[in-house]
């Protein structure tokens, strides 16, 4: 498979072999047991199929990053905007003069440790790794290196922060303290649609009739750009609506194209969340007396208010658009009632059977 030789031009050990393709190589080295020994390595790696070539693997992270950037076309655009960020932020200032083949398991732990220490929240790193990974995964692809040296790193468990819930009478004051928006207010409050689905919604998916809207469209601002998408979990959905709103959805959309969206600014364009919250909804909160309120706390509202109405959590994953039931327990299993002591009443009835049939056969004794 290869032969190991001294090189007559500065003494070093030339590894010689021939790569998959037929094509020959070498590597210098300044020791021959080193040469051997990688010659050795190489040769077990060819019969197993897992041959990288070590050109390949001198790559900077810095390249494969960029032709990575180039290819997130499937991503929803906020997402490969997020992605870009976090590459030209964190990876290319951390990784970027490195090769491929350098980075080792404990160099990425090192990185995290970095971070950690630097004050960022355990969110943001993982965030900050997952994309280095997937850069490694391509290079893992490309036949760049054998194996991913971020697989299986212990990561800090993200603290999520406790949810914030309106009461009815909150929402109530918010919305009419939200002026000409106060039916876009109480949407949001009463169907958890985010925000940029209810700046997406179109008239044409307004159904009176079934009390319903259906969200397949999903708006957010890239680069100071409004870009249109499908929903976060790229599934279209339908959404009830009270009675009483919907009557007045109804109304919202009069005058209006079946392809026209429903709320607006108020120059007639799309809503936008920086000049919404500027403009309306943070003025709103500190009329009504409510501090530190988010838009989508109006999600988190939503949920609370339909769970404390009887729903439950398949019915609450369904309105909301969650992945999966388990993301909904998630962050809403508070809210959800404890049937814990009518399980504990069952096993107790069982435990008194167990117990009355000992006592009835009583223990063996010999004759």
């Amino acid at each position: 498979m290869g032969h190991v030789n001294k090189d007559a031009r500065n003494g070093n050990w030339l590894a010689r072999w021939r790569d998959p393709s037929g094509h020959g190589r070498s590597k210098s080295f300044a020791r021959k047991v080193d040469a051997e020994r990688f010659l050795s390595q190489l040769t077990a790696e060819l019969h197993r199929g897992a041959y990288i070539d070590p050109a390949a693997s001198k790559v900077l992270v810095e390249s494969l990053a960029v032709s990575w950037m180039a290819g997130l076309a499937h991503l929803k655009p906020s997402t490969a905007e997020r992605y870009r960020g976090i590459v030209r932020r964190h990876i290319i200032s951390r990784w970027g003069r490195w090769a491929l083949r350098s980075i080792s398991h404990s160099d990425v732990s090192a990185w995290i440790g970095d971070m950690q220490r630097a004050g960022l929240a355990p969110g943001t790193i993982r965030q900050n790794f997952r994309v280095l990974s997937l850069i490694l995964d391509a290079a893992v692809r490309d036949g760049r290196i054998a194996r991913n040296p971020a697989s299986g790193m212990a990561l800090p468990r993200r603290v999520r922060s406790e949810p914030r819930f309106l009461t009815a009478v909150e929402v109530g004051r918010l919305a009419q303290a939200a002026g000409p928006y106060r039916l876009a207010v109480l949407i949001l409050a009463f169907t958890g649609v985010r925000f940029g689905e209810l700046v997406a919604l179109r008239v044409k998916r307004v159904d009176a009739a079934r009390r319903r809207i259906t969200i397949a469209e999903s708006a957010s601002e890239v680069g100071g750009e409004l870009m249109w998408s499908t929903p976060k979990t790229h599934q279209t959905r339908s959404v009830p609506v009270p009675a009483s709103l919907m009557a007045e959805l109804v109304a919202q959309c009069q005058g209006k194209g079946p392809d026209d969206t429903v709320f607006t600014s108020p120059a007639g364009g799309p809503l936008r969340i920086g000049n919404w919250r500027g403009r309306t909804f943070d003025p709103a909160c500190t009329s009504a007396g409510l501090i530190g309120v988010t838009p989508h706390d109006l999600r988190h509202t939503a949920a609370s208010l339909a769970i404390a109405a009887g729903a439950n959590v398949k019915a609450v994953q369904g309105m909301l658009g969650h992945a999966s039931a388990a993301m909904t327990l998630d962050i809403y299993a508070g809210l959800f009632p404890d049937d814990l002591d009518n399980v504990g009443a069952v096993l107790d009835g069982v435990a008194r059977d167990v117990a009355l049939q000992m006592r009835d056969e009583g223990p063996k004794t010999d004759d």
